[in-house]
């Protein structure tokens, strides 16, 4: 039952991690893995790791009606650098981003996807990414335009990853 799954921690911890919590084992990564699998995740090694490492990607898993999830710090820099004409992005423009938000629950879900990580010093740790894409195809936001999910707090990308991971 354990044969295929990761069995050599990480090292250390690399730049970029947040830590989920300490004193954990090969039992608690392992759960999330198979918990993943079994929501029907993807679980896939991290290109450049070996079979072994016990680092894994885990896609799949999307939130709908997470508008007051954008970032909105990247999307200001890149509508003064390239100016995009939508009513939602008008209006966000001129200080409402009530319908930008309503675009987003409507026709976007925030996607998820973690690197989650297991260290020697028996930390769990994980490398969230947050981001928009259309739902359905009534989507109507600019093809081009980056939209991200904002930072969160480590409870609540422990949420997140908890419900991706159905544990």
């Amino acid at each position: 039952m354990t044969a295929d799954l990761p069995k050599t921690p990480l090292a250390h911890k690399p730049g970029g991690y947040l830590g989920l919590g300490n004193y954990s084992s090969l039992g608690t990564f392992w759960r999330y893995l198979r918990g993943a699998a079994g929501a029907g995740r993807r679980v896939s090694p991290v290109r450049g790791d070996s079979p072994d490492t016990c680092r894994r990607r885990i896609s799949g898993y999307t939130v709908p009606g997470a508008g007051f999830l954008l970032d909105t710090v990247p999307l200001d820099r890149e509508l003064t650098e390239g100016f995009e004409t939508h009513p939602a992005l008008l209006a966000y423009l001129s200080g409402d981003p009530g319908p930008l938000r309503e675009e987003l629950n409507a026709h976007y879900a925030l996607h998820t996807d973690f690197v989650l990580a297991l260290t020697a010093r028996r930390e769990l740790i994980v490398r969230p990414e947050f981001e928009f894409r259309p739902s359905d195809g009534a989507a109507s936001l600019p093809a081009g335009l980056t939209l991200r999910g904002r930072r969160m707090s480590k409870d609540e990308i422990g949420v997140l990853l908890s419900r991706a991971c159905g544990v």
